[in-house]
């Protein structure tokens, strides 16, 4: 199982080059980022993760569909792929209903938006021509000039049971948000693997999940503060948050922590990416480098 960590979007993005930096010397095989309404854009944000390192992935996790036009975004996606060969991935979701709302791009079908978005991007980057009227996505022998020739994996970022069904259906991986204990982990790659059943695909899957960590009663206290938001959004998620904080999140020392990854390996995560429950307080890597061990 690979180990990341984020660097969340409220931080300053002049910051965003050194975390990556730190994270890469630390040990780390990957660095996440996500994109959320009105902070720094995503795709920017990743180029400039992969530009001031050399090894380490950068995930996307993830951009919201609605606010993107499938050909545009497949534009971006390959050349972050070329010009760093298999060192992107790339990931979108529904986005935030309120924001997506906010700025005039709430679909009627969500699903419907993020499985026409998924395939067509997916064509694109895979070299295709691309002609689609779907209710969403609309191309007309649209073709990329420039395709990847290492095609990067698109995942999608969901939450519920349909949606982790359209993703096995479509993607190449599924991102699991933070919060999200070993059984939620495991029953979402029931749903994963039953979409992919349904369209008979073999090939591999990757599940990442995010899991906040802290190693202080500070960090906890801002993990309980999620876990509350969270429970009053409701949702997907909200039946598996009644559970003891080290069910939810990466508590108490390394030797606790390790047994966490662990569970969540055993659970079916490809890779798990460590997240600050506290938007102000980035992760130190070096301070976590022991967990790699």
């Amino acid at each position: 199982m690979e180990l990341g960590i984020v660097v969340r979007p409220e931080l300053d993005p002049e910051s965003l080059a050194e975390h990556a930096r730190r994270a890469e010397r630390a040990g780390f095989s990957e660095l996440w980022l996500w994109e959320d309404c009105f902070q720094s854009g995503g795709i920017a944000m990743c180029a400039t993760a992969l530009a001031a390192t050399e090894r380490i992935t950068v995930g996307l996790g993830v951009m919201p569909a609605p606010a993107r036009n499938a050909a545009f975004v497949a534009m971006e996606i390959a050349a972050l792929a070329r010009l760093h060969p298999g060192r992107f991935h790339a990931g979108l979701g529904h986005g935030v209903d309120d924001w997506m709302r906010q700025v005039g791009a709430k679909p009627a079908s969500q699903l419907a938006l993020l499985e026409e978005t998924v395939v067509a991007v997916r064509a694109l980057l895979a070299g295709e021509t691309v002609s689609v009227e779907g209710r969403y996505v609309r191309l007309r022998g649209v073709a990329l000039d420039h395709p990847p020739a290492t095609v990067p994996p698109v995942s999608v970022g969901v939450r519920g049971p349909k949606s982790l069904e359209l993703a096995g259906r479509v993607a190449d991986g599924t991102v699991i948000d933070w919060l999200s204990s070993a059984d939620y982990v495991r029953r979402a790659r029931e749903r994963i693997d039953a979409g992919r059943s349904v369209a008979g695909r073999t090939d591999p899957h990757r599940l990442t999940v995010f899991a906040c960590i802290a190693s202080d009663a500070a960090g906890e206290a801002a993990i309980w503060r999620a876990v509350d938001e969270r429970r009053a959004e409701g949702g997907a998620q909200a039946a598996f948050l009644n559970a003891p904080l080290s069910d939810l999140a990466l508590v108490g020392d390394t030797d606790a922590q390790r047994r966490a990854l662990a569970e969540l390996e055993n659970a079916g995560a490809d890779c798990v990416v460590l997240v600050s429950a506290d938007p102000s307080v980035p992760l130190d890597a070096a301070a976590l480098a022991p967990l790699l061990s």
